[in-house]
């Protein structure tokens, strides 16, 4: 079949392929990020948790590495089965914010977050026959606490009202768990806890420029007053 003013054997411009859904590649995404720390908490069961000792251990220089490594690292099964559920929860509506912003949101909170906690870390560290127990922080919770504060605050920088209500029901069901910034359990990382949750603020403070700068532009600008 030819076409008006095509080509011979042309039926049309070829097909785009399907773009998929949001929430279907932010659920894949999450999802095989929490199939990889349960990966390597296997090789790590497997290995008698050497890889625990890669953490971060504040004010130390070799400590440093241990930003990059920290969030894939736990202790042991329970820690890892108590950080999955808020994981996938979390990180899937961060997810819903776009993928780059759920990039961006997680490489400030992981690296930021990070680097807080080797610098706080030994506040409130147990003392031993009066020198300091070392400490090494591991685990995803300071990643999970970044996300669930981006999300709380995200809707209100923006004014998007999908985003602004995800914020108050997120608030609803794990607002409880930022008691975790406080002092409190023994071994528990509340500087991680910390650290990651002012990270999550302000990675939605510096995420939501492009709508804050929209909204300054849409405000009316007012005459200047002269006196006569």
């Amino acid at each position: 079949m030819n076409l008006p003013g095509g080509y011979p054997g042309m039926t049309g411009p070829p097909a785009r392929p399907k773009k998929r859904p949001a929430w279907l590649v932010g659920g894949a995404t999450i999802v095989t990020f929490v199939v990889l720390l349960w990966v390597i908490e296997l090789f790590d069961s497997l290995t008698g948790h050497r890889l625990d000792s890669n953490g971060i251990r504040p004010l130390e220089t070799d400590g440093l590495t241990g930003i990059l490594t920290a969030p894939l690292l736990h202790s042991n099964w329970e820690h890892l089965m108590a950080n999955t559920g808020p994981a996938l929860v979390l990180g899937f509506l961060v997810t819903l914010a776009g993928l780059s912003r759920f990039v961006y949101a997680t490489a400030i909170i992981w690296i930021l977050g990070g680097l807080g906690t080797w610098l706080i870390g030994n506040v409130g560290a147990q003392t031993y026959n009066g020198m300091m127990v070392e400490t090494n922080h591991i685990g995803a919770s300071g990643l999970i606490f970044g996300w669930l504060t981006f999300l709380i605050v995200f809707g209100f920088f923006t004014r998007n009202v999908w985003e602004i209500t995800i914020g108050i029901v997120v608030l609803f069901i794990y607002g409880s768990i930022l008691l975790g910034v406080l002092p409190g359990t023994f071994g528990v990382s509340w500087q991680g806890h910390l650290c990651g949750a002012i990270a999550g603020l302000f990675a939605a403070y510096l995420l939501s420029g492009p709508e804050r700068k929209t909204r300054a532009l849409r405000r009316p600008v007012r005459p200047p007053s002269l006196n006569t």
